[in-house]
């Protein structure tokens, strides 16, 4: 069985960072799709399909037998993970979910609006 991890946090938290931490090869970010030789392109336009790439990058993974894969995305909501939970189920996956918080002051690089990451945390869902 693998396992796989998907870090969830607001932007600024720390995700990718952590992510390259755990020296896992299989990291999964739909942010990745929004690079455009070597420069950050975000359109809200493309959200759906950065988000689209990423799972199917997650699946692809899966499909090998990966033993470890970390998606380190906002997944603010139940709605956000659960295809990753959907594919894990699929490939006998154990999912470990791990909120980065941001207690360390960190600047989203992203430069995502502070009313934006407002509503992100109004909307984050925690289930204990």
């Amino acid at each position: 069985m693998g396992h796989l991890i998907i870090l969830r946090g607001l932007p600024g938290s720390g995700k990718t960072s952590f992510a390259n931490l755990l020296n896992v090869k299989a990291i999964c970010c739909a942010d990745d799709w929004h690079y455009r030789d070597g420069e950050y392109g975000w359109d809200f336009d493309n959200v759906g399909k950065a988000h689209n790439w990423c799972q199917k990058k997650c699946e692809r993974f899966m499909k090998i037998n990966t033993p470890k894969i970390i998606v380190a995305n906002t997944n603010t909501t139940e709605k956000e993970m659960e295809p990753y939970y959907n594919l894990a189920e699929k490939y006998s996956y154990k999912v470990f979910s791990v909120i980065v918080e941001n207690r360390h002051g960190g600047a989203n690089i992203h430069d995502v609006p502070h009313t934006t990451i407002e509503k992100m945390k109004n909307r984050f869902h925690i289930s204990l």
